[in-house]
């Protein structure tokens, strides 16, 4: 039986409302020990403790110990929705319904990246409801907000069952015709949220993917698609993370910020990835209903080698460069702008249905 406990995570501004609300964070736990935290900031996944193959707990993912540590770095967006579009949009502009759409500019006055200057990270959701595994998160955004068309009301069910499966179901709906592609930007260390880059080294990564999308020295789509055999690209099988990232070394990125193109059926929730950290036998499935899969290797967060100021996580941990993967369930990014990506267009009348499961578990041996 799960349990569901609520407690204050802090007090902030609502930059909706530009009222003072309270953050609400819920627990869902079940009998085993397995717990997941969500917190109304962002509609944020604060904490996911897993045992490892000894029934050793340890908290996977990234994230703060209050309110003022995502504040201070909202630019990672640890656990955070994004939306209304999640990633990148070239030169913050798109046609719809024959008119052209201009929304805001929030990287370098050049893209719009994420939702814009106040996207869904940023907003207190309100809780619709509290169930018997999880609860019910909604945030509406008003029409014209960071120049999207349409007022939207979405809905982020998150649930926890006994078996190790963290599943979200987002829904939205539209008065207008609009666009709509969602994230979970969360960021996994299956050895520990602050284990760093030498554990993350040891992870192995397999996608379901024959193609990422091409893109260029800004990381905005060509609207090219790429076939990843016999490249660095190709975790088609369990491969090791730390191998890869090597070979990527020198590359401009020097690590992983790129999109899957997954083998889904339409309307199916299917497995698209998973993820092993052998020496403590964790383990990680991702099974959705989503195109799209991006990988993160946190290349922004600090470099502990070259001296760069911590980023300071929970408990004190210091958080750093590849210590840390992020696998987003979404559709393409810039579709908007691209004919052939699956389209992110939705109508009134329709229902915007994205599914995500995270499957966890521990093995005594490498799988």
């Amino acid at each position: 039986m799960v349990r569901v406990i609520e407690d204050m995570f802090g007090i902030a501004v609502n930059p909706m409302s530009q009222k003072t609300d309270r953050v609400r964070r819920f627990t869902l736990t079940t009998e085993r020990g397995m717990s997941v935290s969500i917190i109304t900031l962002g509609a944020s996944i604060q904490s996911v403790k897993v045992p490892d193959f000894n029934g050793k707990l340890e908290d996977v993912v990234l994230g703060y110990d209050d309110v003022a540590g995502y504040y201070r770095n909202a630019g990672n967006y640890f656990g955070a929705t994004i939306g209304r579009v999640a990633n990148k949009m070239a030169c913050g502009r798109f046609k719809l319904c024959g008119k052209e759409i201009n929304v805001s500019r929030n990287v370098r006055d050049r893209y719009h990246q994420n939702g814009g200057f106040i996207g869904f990270d940023s907003v207190i959701w309100d809780v619709v409801g509290v169930h018997k595994d999880g609860i019910t998160l909604q945030h509406i955004s008003p029409d014209g907000h960071e120049g999207y068309p349409g007022e939207l009301t979405t809905n982020i069910n998150f649930s926890l069952n006994e078996t190790g499966c963290f599943g979200m179901r987002i829904e939205a709906r539209t008065k207008a015709t609009t666009v709509v592609n969602l994230a979970n930007h969360s960021y996994f260390n299956l050895a520990g949220h602050g284990a760093g880059k030498e554990a993350l080294y040891q992870h192995m990564l397999m996608i379901k993917a024959q193609k990422i999308v091409d893109i260029d020295q800004d990381l905005l789509p060509t609207g090219k698609l790429m076939h990843v055999r016999t490249t660095p690209y190709d975790f088609s099988s369990l491969v090791n993370l730390g191998k890869r990232l090597n070979q990527v070394s020198g590359c401009p990125l020097s690590g992983f910020d790129h999109h899957f193109c997954v083998d889904v059926s339409p309307n199916r929730v299917q497995l698209v990835a998973r993820v092993v950290h052998p020496c403590s036998g964790r383990f990680m499935e991702i099974h959705t209903n989503q195109p799209g899969l991006q990988l993160i290797t946190a290349n922004s967060l600090p470099d502990n080698n070259c001296g760069d100021i911590p980023n300071v996580g929970k408990g004190g941990s210091h958080y750093e460069r590849h210590g840390a993967f992020s696998l987003q369930t979404q559709r393409y990014p810039d579709a908007v702008n691209h004919c052939d990506f699956p389209t992110i267009v939705l109508n009134p009348g329709q229902l915007y249905d994205h599914q995500v499961v995270y499957r966890f578990g521990a093995c005594p041996k490498r799988v």
